[in-house]
């Protein structure tokens, strides 16, 4: 990929805790479908799907709800193109997924994310 694009998925780190990893694993899918689907005309979506054989994606882990609204509001701030999935019925937060981006312009937003590497039993 010409621009390095890269595409971040940041899960709750409270629910990782007590989920079990399929249901997690699921709420990321929901979370990258969706943005897919909002942005499926953006240039760096349609770039990005073009060559699939070597997408990029980094999973990460926000350490609770109060976190993902933190990064909401910088996202907006900076007109960053996200979804926060919800689940349903429960109507909460699960994951939130950024668009691909050219890592350059969208790593300073979730640097302080550690990466997600939690072992499956």
């Amino acid at each position: 990929m010409s621009k390095n694009l890269v595409q971040y998925i940041i899960l709750r780190g409270d629910l990782l805790k007590t989920w079990k990893v399929g249901p997690m694993i699921a709420q990321a899918c929901h979370g990258v479908t969706a943005v897919m689907a909002k942005h499926y005309s953006d240039p760096y979506v349609q770039e990005y799907l073009q060559d699939l054989d070597n997408m990029h994606k980094v999973v990460l882990e926000a350490p609770d709800l109060p976190c993902i609204e933190k990064l909401v509001s910088v996202l907006k701030e900076n007109n960053i193109d996200h979804t926060v999935w919800i689940e349903k019925p429960e109507n909460f937060c699960t994951c939130l997924v950024l668009k691909p981006y050219p890592k350059a312009e969208v790593e300073e937003y979730v640097k302080e994310f550690k990466l997600c590497s939690r072992k499956i039993k």
